[in-house]
């Protein structure tokens, strides 16, 4: 009602964050809050009478901030949090003196295994072809091809040239599909020189040719080039087990009798030490080492077939004893 002040008044904290501080019944006043930082800053001298016993309040409130402070000391956890604003920053590592930091933890280089014939000064294309391709089973007709006409070619260049040689191999040969090689005009192959000179003897450009024309024939037979190739197996890899390069014959029984098949039907250049070495890049071999770690990426293959170490001990009975490593 107008004229009657309510007793019930209740002190509340005003936007401009001032006290209300009640004074008797119905009556308010409002004073400046106090500053608890006051404390800290000492006065030469007093500006009014007015403000002592708020000052003095204020410089007790911060002696006692301050001692309690002092009591609780410096915290000896090693990572420290620093306040700035609303946020924190991210807690830093904390360091003795003396002892130094390391960020990232020492690496250990791991030497690869590999056969005897690979060294530290083996070209880089070599070394990658015994890592990833020598000795790996091979069921794709396009690469079996291209590795039969690599074989044929160690006759007259070293495995390193030819890896080097390998895209100038593809062009030519239309990247050894054997339907277009079959189709290819040999007189214009024939003709055509890489720096000056044919990339292979006119010997061995005919034979391509013909032994493309030839594994077609295969493939209409067996159903692919590789169903024939693996036949001879019985459609398990043969795992050579030697210890030394000079245990690894050039040619085997079995390269024999596939050199024999192959001529038979019409094929060219298809020796017994051609075929052996093809035999090996098409992993139908396994000779890489025992000591090279690629030797037992094929640990499935040696339990799938038992007998497989005993027929290649069968086959160095009656093989010579040279090596078929080709290394320029």
């Amino acid at each position: 009602m107008p004229g009657i002040t309510d007793k019930r008044t209740q002190p509340m904290l005003a936007p401009n964050r001032n006290r209300v501080r009640v004074v008797g019944e119905g009556r308010r006043t409002e004073e400046p809050a106090e500053n608890p930082s006051a404390g800290l800053q000492r006065k030469s001298s007093a500006d009014s009478s007015s403000d002592s016993s708020s000052s003095s309040s204020s410089s007790s409130f911060g002696e006692l901030a301050l001692r309690n402070s002092a009591r609780k000391g410096p915290k000896s956890s090693k990572r420290a949090a620093v306040k700035n604003g609303n946020a924190f920053n991210k807690p830093a590592k904390i360091v003795p003196d003396g002892i130094q930091h390391m960020s990232l933890a020492p690496q250990v280089c791991v030497s690869v295994k590999r056969c005897d014939w690979i060294t530290p000064n083996s070209d880089p294309l070599y070394t990658s072809f015994h890592d990833e391709e020598w000795g790996v089973p091979v069921h794709d007709d396009v690469r079996l091809f291209e590795l039969l006409v690599f074989s044929q070619a160690l006759a007259e260049f070293s495995l390193p040239t030819i890896l080097s040689k390998r895209a100038i191999f593809r062009r030519l040969f239309n990247e050894f599909d054997p339907a277009a090689v079959a189709n290819l005009d040999l007189e214009r192959l024939l003709s055509t020189r890489v720096h000056g000179n044919t990339l292979l003897s006119e010997t061995k450009l005919r034979a391509v040719v013909e032994n493309a024309r030839q594994l077609l024939k295969i493939q209409q037979e067996y159903g692919s080039f590789s169903t024939y190739c693996w036949h001879f197996v019985n459609h398990k890899q043969i795992r050579g087990g030697f210890r030394h390069a000079r245990q690894i014959p050039t040619k085997t029984p079995k390269s024999e009798i596939i050199s024999k098949d192959l001529m038979q039907r019409g094929f060219c250049c298809v020796g017994p030490t051609v075929v052996y070495s093809f035999m090996q890049m098409a992993g139908i071999v396994n000779d890489h080492l025992l000591t090279c770690s690629r030797y037992n990426e094929y640990g499935d293959d040696a339990r799938k077939n038992p007998t497989a170490l005993h027929t290649m001990e069968h086959i160095l009975e009656e093989a010579p004893k040279k090596t078929s490593v080709h290394e320029g």
